[in-house]
């Protein structure tokens, strides 16, 4: 048995036609702010990747590039600026930042109604407890990919590898809202074999190059890759070793082209939704 392929790029495509499409009847552009301090090369190639696909699917995209020497207050006065901005519906602050600036309190300065990460404690808050809310974009796009396979959780035993809180504590909330049976393991999860071969839905957000192997596979599960990581020899690898386990599996993701693609259009779709919203206010 090989493993049939969840195609990020596809499901990612299909989705952002919808976005795309629902864009077009609006009475206002959806606008996305992103805000961008120093010059590391991964957040640049990141904001590049949203700013190409919002330009894609009509979303006004506005980027402010700001010098790594920028004081914590500059920043929180430059989010405040967009949170009262008309034309912009969501603020995005590219992570990491300066050790000089606190993340939380960024976080926590950007608007819940145009937090469209859905990083803000309020997002979390409504998430755990099943409410409308901007929900974190990993995550949301995993469920999107199970969603389009037609893989079903309600009653699933799903096991999270990793519990960061961008992937690892959301996407386990998320799919404990959709009835699944949620396993929590991490760095200091003893004999994690163990836990992770009864999972139906085994997803590793490590961080780890190849750190899930054929072993911790249970036969027939389907495994969701978030890892992006980088072999010695510069090839990009995700935290399973896809030759191996893609033997076992019943789905499994690629790296890249798995989750990646699932994350900016899921970015896209908030912050669709935060324009809907701000029509129905006014």
């Amino acid at each position: 048995m090989t493993a049939t392929i969840i195609n990020g790029k596809e499901v990612a495509s299909n989705l952002r036609n919808e976005i795309k499409d629902e864009v077009i009847t609006l009475s206002v552009t959806p606008g996305l702010a992103v805000i961008l301090v120093g010059d590391n090369p991964a957040s640049r190639s990141y904001v590049k990747g949203k700013e190409k696909a919002s330009i894609e699917v009509g979303i006004y995209s506005e980027l402010k590039e700001l010098p790594s020497d920028i004081s914590e207050k500059e920043l929180l006065d430059m989010v405040e600026h967009y949170n009262s901005h008309p034309d912009i519906h969501g603020i995005l602050v590219q992570l990491p930042l300066p050790e000089h600036i606190s993340e939380k309190k960024v976080i926590e300065h950007i608007s819940p109604e145009k937090d469209v990460d859905g990083f803000h404690p309020v997002n979390i808050g409504r998430m755990m407890t099943g409410k409308d809310a901007f929900l974190p974009c990993t995550p949301f796009g995993i469920l999107q990919m199970l969603k389009y396979k037609n893989i079903s959780t309600e009653g699933k035993h799903a096991v999270i590898v990793g519990r960061s809180n961008i992937v690892g504590k959301p996407v386990g909330q998320l799919l404990l809202n959709e009835n699944a049976t949620v396993t929590y393991c991490h760095s200091k999860t003893p004999d994690l074999a163990s836990f992770t071969t009864q999972a139906d839905i085994l997803i590793a957000a490590a961080g780890r190059a190849e750190f899930i192997d054929e072993t911790h596979v249970k036969k027939g599960a389907v495994v969701i890759d978030v890892g992006m990581n980088r072999k010695e020899n510069g090839k990009l690898c995700g935290d399973v070793a896809y030759d191996n386990v893609k033997e076992k599996a019943s789905y499994i993701t690629p790296v890249p082209g798995g989750v990646g693609p699932m994350t900016i259009t899921m970015l896209l779709y908030n912050t669709l939704q935060s324009a809907k919203k701000h029509l129905e206010r006014v």
